[in-house]
């Protein structure tokens, strides 16, 4: 049976660090997906990528079924994603499960080109747009070190650096586990 895992959050040194190419699929990395799916759905959540439960590997989920609107869309197991190309542009408000109560508007490509591997390690390649895409890069982004809060202007940034000092302190609080709560 799946276990909530706690949520890294904004200054843990893991969020920083690119992560590592997966090579293979064993049972530990399906039990990590697994947990990382039950983490998500119960912290609310429409991505997760693996440094964000404290694990290096380059692998993000993406699941924006839970909204009305996109119901019909699947999951996504993003094993070693790398983005080809991208399109267009589009500015939404943005937040993230590791640094709870921060949102601002991000501008990033609407659509995009990506490849990544399955389950049995077969390389597949993708275009999708929209939320899907804003979702999936942002996931992406956490692999290589990157944060939504490194894309601010400086008004953005300005906004939201007391709640992001709060955070790095270990003073942060969501309705989900965090590793700095425990």
């Amino acid at each position: 049976m799946p276990v909530q895992l706690p949520i890294t959050t904004y200054g843990m040194e893991v969020l920083r660090k690119e992560t590592k190419k997966v090579e293979q699929i064993d049972t530990k990395f399906i039990e990590l997906v697994d947990n990382m799916f039950y983490t998500m759905i119960n912290a609310n959540g429409v991505g997760l990528a693996a440094p964000q439960v404290n694990s290096d590997l380059s692998l993000c989920l993406v699941d924006i079924s839970c909204i009305d609107e996109y119901k019909d869309v699947k999951p996504l197991i993003l094993i070693n994603p790398e983005i080809i190309e991208i399109y267009g542009e589009e500015t939404i408000e943005e937040g993230c499960l590791s640094i709870p109560d921060v949102r601002a508007a991000l501008t990033r490509p609407d659509k995009i080109f990506l490849k990544y591997n399955d389950f049995n390690m077969n390389e597949i390649k993708i275009e999708i747009d929209g939320f899907l895409s804003r979702v999936a890069q942002h996931e992406i982004d956490h692999l290589h070190g990157k944060l939504f809060v490194d894309y601010l202007n400086d008004d953005e940034l300005k906004k939201v650096k007391s709640q992001l000092r709060r955070i790095q302190k270990g003073k942060a609080e969501a309705d989900y586990p965090l590793y700095e709560n425990i």
